[in-house]
């Protein structure tokens, strides 16, 4: 195979970087812990989100406007409280909450 002619679009570019960057640090890793204390919070927001949507299915309200009027929030704050798969710090809070509002019994409360 032939070296590719010198072209005056590649000169002087190497195809080792002196200067680069380096590559980002990792994210840090969550302690035991607080690995432990995520997922506990995981199981909490599920049990709560099962047990919302359970009392709304019983009243009958299923529409985004009527699921955010229940929850006393907007109809996308609520459906995406309640639809989200990701977690995030305070949801358990805002879960419970909601939980409260309507009444909803969550297995494990006695």
């Amino acid at each position: 195979m032939a070296t590719p002619a010198y072209t005056p679009d590649n000169a002087g570019i190497s195809t080792t970087s002196v200067d680069a960057t380096p590559p980002s640090p990792a994210k840090p890793k969550l302690s035991a812990a607080e690995r432990r204390a995520r997922q506990a919070d995981r199981l909490t927001t599920i049990r709560l989100r099962m047990a919302i949507w359970r009392e709304l299915d019983d009243r009958g309200l299923t529409s985004p406007a009527e699921v955010g009027e229940a929850l006393g929030m907007p109809p996308t704050a609520a459906a995406g409280l309640l639809a989200r798969h990701q977690w995030r710090e305070g949801d358990v809070a805002l879960l419970q909450a909601a939980a409260a509002r309507v009444g909803a019994k969550v297995a494990g409360d006695n």
